[in-house]
């Protein structure tokens, strides 16, 4: 396999030089370049496929999750290494659930700062010991859900279940333009994008159970 090539992409001078040292320290002649902005990061994207990106979200020209996420889907064969301290819980449970994103914190140790560097030339994922405890402490579901309307949370119900707005609207005795508003509502207060996108939330948020989900 090819050596990945890696890609800091964090306007804060000390990172850039600290990960560089790192990534030099850890892997064998790696190749590492840094990126100044999001267009500079798509054109060195393109050159080619296999890509390690350090980024830091919030001291990037990256402006929401969505744009990333976006990003990621653009470019699947890339690994991010999503390295700060300031990422929201909701940002952190959300790419969660992505298998091509590691997560670190920039007070971790050196040696889980390697270690992340290790896996993301293996093409493997890793988080933090900090990320993965937060992962596995209770979600506060009721916070969650408070985002959307009693009717908005039985519609998503029925998305995750696989329903069509036609189908949805049948069986809510509603028309398809109210059920496609909800629908729209739906996404724009969950940051998502696809009905895939959805079901994953709602899953992750426990309003649908995974033996639902199944059956």
């Amino acid at each position: 396999m090819d050596t990945k090539r890696f890609i800091i992409a964090d306007n804060q001078d000390i990172t850039r030089l600290g990960a560089r040292h790192l990534i030099a320290h850890t892997i064998e002649d790696a190749a590492i370049l840094e990126v100044h902005s999001r267009h500079e990061l798509v054109n060195t994207l393109k050159e080619n496929d296999n890509n390690v990106v350090i980024l830091d979200i919030t001291k990037f020209d990256i402006g929401s999750q969505n744009e990333l996420l976006n990003l990621a889907g653009r470019f699947g064969n890339v690994i991010w290494i999503m390295f700060s301290d300031d990422m929201s819980e909701q940002l952190i449970r959300r790419l969660s659930l992505e298998q091509n994103f590691s997560m670190a914190l920039k007070d971790c140790s050196q040696q889980e700062i390697q270690s992340a560097i290790r896996y993301a030339a293996r093409g493997e994922r890793f988080l933090c010991h900090q990320i993965t405890n937060l992962l596995l402490s209770p979600v506060h579901n009721d916070d969650m859900k408070e985002k959307l309307t009693p009717t908005e949370t039985e519609i998503l119900k029925l998305i995750a279940a696989g329903k069509s707005v036609k189908e949805i609207a049948n069986e809510r005795n509603s028309s398809i333009h109210t059920i496609t508003t909800h629908k729209k509502n739906i996404f724009r207060k969950l940051e998502v994008n696809t009905v895939y996108e959805a079901t994953k939330w709602a899953l992750k948020s426990g309003i649908v159970e995974l033996v639902e989900y199944y059956i």
